[in-house]
């Protein structure tokens, strides 16, 4: 019951502050260019509470999944008195401006978030900013086929130079499977380039499947009970040094070890603390329910191997803008592939598991949920741009029409256009929360 209130209280506060963030930006755009502002609500519906401070209404609504900024004379079917206040006597340059401000509004949340964390300090991979050398291959991965063996060096991966595990990461993401990309490696004196098919990433250590994977210390997140760890007293937050006597250089490598064992035993040398010990399991063949049949397994989850970085002001700030940069383009290339049928809606996420993340997150502390802030933050930002109607996209696509035919379209357009719009929200809502649902009830 708890984890139910915490994710409640998570999701408040989260979509709070986005909302307000957002609905701040068309205010201020709005007061900027003297249109008179005569609601600011969090929520929708009935009233709760407010407080009326000069024309405007400041108030919180019973409905928290959204908010609005009420102008005068923004409703087109309303009477219009002509007022160089209301929002429709203004030049429709302003208007642009006044609904492209919320949207920006989030996306410079996003940015500052995200430079406040990196001067603060964030955790990330013991990898990630190493060059891309490569610790060993996945066994029947295009990077195999391709040649690419332990100890050697991506030199050039699909046109970026002497890239970081990272940036590797970054353009795999961007990417999406089922193109082929140019892969230049050295190894042993020798230079050589393979195109290779992206593959999807449906599981831990796919994203390596085209590079190898990094070198990382294979840290026990978590051991299932009355299985083969657990039986041989493995716990979490052991790292697992060698396997008969072999090093173990990743968590890539340990997993396709243990299904490749047939069931033979193993002998680990695991530090726990200061201490090095010796335990020794026999995997067992066991099916876990994801669609991928039995394989040979010992019951543990892995942990990532992390270390703080920090950085001054002026590269927080160029790193946040790249980092929004990057994600902005892996949303657009997901948006992309929704319209065109090569990712399925059953992906689309809605309130209830934004929900159980913000709950997760604000569990884990307040990087985590600032960071889940900035990454919905961005993702608000973009998709209210889109020019969907009712969104401040499809307004500013209204606006962008009537400024080439340099005359107003018709109430009756205008009134198709928002119920068109209304109706594809209302299909997306009812889709996401389905997905929802399902979700829940699969976890």
């Amino acid at each position: 019951m708890s984890d139910f209130f915490t994710s409640i209280a998570g999701m408040v506060v989260l979509l709070g502050v986005l909302i307000f963030i957002h609905e701040w930006g068309h205010f201020l755009a709005a007061k900027l260019f003297g249109v008179r502002v005569e609601i600011f609500s969090l929520g929708f519906g009935p009233r709760l509470w407010g407080r009326r401070r000069g024309p405007t209404d400041y108030r919180i609504s019973a409905l928290p999944l959204g908010g609005y900024v009420k102008m005068a004379g923004d409703n087109p079917t309303e009477a219009r008195t002509g007022a160089p206040d209301e929002f429709l006597s203004k030049p429709r340059w302003q208007r642009v401006i006044i609904a492209l401000a919320g949207p920006v509004m989030n996306l410079v949340l996003a940015v500052l978030l995200m430079a406040g964390l990196l001067m603060a300090g964030v955790r990330v991979p013991v990898y990630s900013d190493s060059p891309a050398e490569v610790a060993g291959v996945l066994a029947g991965s295009p990077a195999e086929q391709a040649g690419i063996r332990a100890g050697a060096r991506i030199v050039e991966f699909a046109g970026r130079k002497n890239p970081t595990w990272e940036e590797i990461r970054w353009e795999l993401l961007l990417l999406g499977s089922g193109k082929t990309i140019p892969v230049t490696f050295a190894h042993e004196g020798e230079m050589r380039t393979a195109q290779l098919p992206v593959t999807p990433i449906a599981r831990p250590c796919d994203e390596f499947a085209l590079t190898g994977y990094p070198a990382e210390p294979v840290l026990v997140a978590g051991v299932a009970s009355d299985l083969p760890a657990d039986r041989a007293g493995l716990q979490s937050g052991d790292v697992i040094l060698l396997v008969n006597g072999a090093a173990v250089m990743s968590p890539c490598q340990f997993a396709q070890t243990i299904e490749q064992s047939q069931g033979k035993p193993l002998h680990l040398l695991v530090r726990r603390g200061e201490r090095d010990l010796t335990l020794a399991l026999r995997p067992e063949l066991l099916d876990r329910g994801d669609g991928r049949g039995p394989r040979y397994q010992i019951g543990i989850s892995f942990g990532t191997a992390t270390h703080e970085r920090r950085y001054g002001l002026g590269p927080a700030v160029q790193r946040a803008f790249w980092w929004n940069a990057r994600l902005t383009q892996q949303i657009l290339v997901v948006v992309g592939q929704l319209i065109q049928g090569q990712m399925s809606l059953k992906q689309l996420e809605g309130p209830l598991r934004i929900a159980q993340h913000s709950g997760e997150a604000a569990r884990q502390g307040a990087t985590p949920f600032l960071q889940l802030m900035a990454i919905i933050s961005l993702n608000l930002g973009i998709l209210n741009l889109l020019p969907i109607p009712i969104l401040d996209g499809g307004h500013i696509l209204l606006l962008s029409i009537e400024g080439v035919l340099r005359r107003d379209l018709s109430i009756k357009v205008k009134e198709r256009f928002v119920q068109a719009g209304l109706v594809f929200l209302l299909v997306i809502f009812v889709i996401v929360m389905y997905n929802d649902v399902l979700k829940i009830f699969d976890r």
